[in-house]
């Protein structure tokens, strides 16, 4: 986020920015897009804007209270089906990067007369991912969403909306620029540690609603449903399922808390609703069978949960505890589903709803969005903020590409320079467009330092310092000032033959 900022700072001082006429991102990068394009005409006045966002990143997190009165809006809003781990990623972790809540339309950012390079945002289908079959790369544009390679679109305000045969049946809310992001920018919710840290941070929220309980909120409702089970009881079983997640997580033996949870459902149930799963010891070595048993456990308590009481606050917390349960990321009704269109891949016509996730699980550079034939595009500079090989990125889409039939220069990297990349690579071919590769930290603008910028600034760093958002916009500002030349002349050659 922070290093595409300081290069798009120093190309408009540069006075390279003009050139741009499509800026596509993905995973990190889209958070810093996002930001930019609230602002009307962003790219003539980047330093001020720079300074607004700086200033925003630098300030306190967004309340407990404004995050969850959002997440209570998702979760109203939008069909139950559809509700994911994105919209729960958006509120307690896409906020604590960004410090807001941004309900602003990708269609809301966007003027038509507009001098500012026009927004891609990536990400790609996990479902053609796991297959390998289809078209795995998706784009949303102001206007369009849809599949980048296969050609299939439909308008960015209905990309969230229920369709059959291409007609659409039932209308979403056109998804925001925080939920956005958080499908964008999903990749840190892959793993173990990062299941413990999103458990970790729903306890957070049922100790604040514990404080809420404390001045009334939970009795007022308790006084509107006489028949509700003891709403104190309620809870502990949430906030002991949980602590149970986190125990099998980190190695530590369940059993208490299962016996607590067991008993205080059997008591709100009345013994009518029990968990489907006998008492048994759970086998904490074999962690993939815990993880299974602990899914399957936590669906059937939030399922005996749901069956007990329906308003608000706990309810959402049960469909939350589901999400985790399932780990279903990115749900979204699927506006190609049963369109029998023998142009459109038959996996992409097939389901009622498709998952999608942070590009970078895939490919982490937006090349595919870029090279949509339409497009026509002569000249890329792709500036790559990956963590490890700066040109794995690369190599993979020229390899893509080429099994595709996609025109793209052919990539060969000296050998030396994976350890030690320079500042600026060239590629090009016949019929293909230019490539201009620029690792992000290199032996121009880090010396003999590239390892340790590495750690300082890795993917999954937390929120920066104001000194380090200074650094790092700085380190990735030096590879256009030291490039201009070499990017002007690039430019020059790219467009010439076009111009004539």
């Amino acid at each position: 986020m922070v290093a595409l900022l300081g290069s798009l700072v120093q190309l408009q001082k540069t006075g390279l920015l003009d050139f741009i006429l499509y800026l596509s991102g993905v995973s990190g990068s889209t958070w810093c897009m996002a930001s930019l394009y609230q602002e009307s005409d962003w790219s003539t006045k980047p330093e001020t804007v720079k300074d607004k966002i700086i200033k925003r990143l630098s300030s306190s997190k967004v309340s407990w209270k404004e995050a969850f009165a959002k997440l209570k809006k998702y979760y109203n809003e939008k069909d139950e089906n559809i509700f994911s781990m994105t919209d729960i990623w958006a509120v307690i972790v896409v906020t604590i990067y960004v410090k807001e809540i941004d309900e602003h339309t990708l269609t809301d950012h966007w003027d038509q007369q507009s001098t500012d390079p026009f927004p891609i945002y990536t990400v790609i289908d996990k479902e053609c991912k796991q297959k390998k079959d289809g078209d795995p790369w998706f784009e949303f544009t102001p206007y369009e969403a849809g599949y980048s390679l296969t050609g299939a679109f439909v308008k960015t305000s209905s990309f969230a909306s229920q369709f059959e045969d291409g007609c659409k049946i039932e209308d979403q809310p056109e998804i925001d620029m925080l939920y956005l992001q958080s499908l964008c920018g999903s990749a840190l919710a892959d793993g173990d540690e990062n299941k413990k840290f999103l458990w970790e941070r729903i306890k957070e929220f049922f100790h604040h609603f514990l404080q809420e309980r404390e001045k009334g909120m939970f009795e007022e409702i308790k006084k509107g449903d006489p028949n509700s089970p003891p709403v104190d009881e309620c809870y502990q079983v949430l906030k002991d399922l949980v602590d149970m997640n986190l125990s099998v997580l980190n190695g530590i033996d369940p059993s208490d808390l299962d016996v607590s949870i067991r008993t205080k459902l059997n008591k709100l149930t009345g013994g009518k609703n029990q968990l489907i799963f006998q008492e048994e010891k759970l086998n904490l070595t074999d962690k993939e069978a815990a993880k299974r048993y602990m899914k399957q456990y936590t669906e059937d308590v939030c399922n005996d949960l749901n069956h007990c009481f329906r308003f608000w606050p706990e309810n959402i917390w049960i469909r939350t505890g589901i999400c985790m349960a399932q780990w279903k990321w990115g749900r979204n009704y699927n506006f190609l589903h049963n369109m029998k269109d023998e142009e459109v891949p038959s996996t992409l016509q097939e389901t009622e709803m498709k998952d999608y996730e942070d590009g970078g699980l895939l490919l982490n550079s937006p090349y595919f969005s870029v090279l949509r034939k339409e497009r026509d595009i002569n000249l890329i500079i792709s500036q790559d903020f990956s963590d490890g090989d700066p040109f794995m990125t690369v190599k993979e889409a020229a390899k893509r590409c080429k099994e595709l039939k996609i025109p793209f220069p052919e990539v060969n990297i000296p050998s030396e320079d994976v350890k030690k990349p320079k500042d600026f690579y060239v590629f090009k071919g016949q019929n293909t467009p230019t490539l201009i590769h620029i690792p992000l930290f290199n032996v121009v603008n880090c010396g003999d330092d590239i390892e340790g910028y590495q750690k300082k600034y890795h993917t999954f760093q937390g929120p920066y310092s104001a000194d380090m958002f200074t650094d790092l916009m700085e380190v990735a500002g030096k590879n256009i000032t030291n490039n201009k030349d070499n990017l002007l002349e690039q430019i020059r050659l790219a467009i010439g033959p076009k111009i004539h």
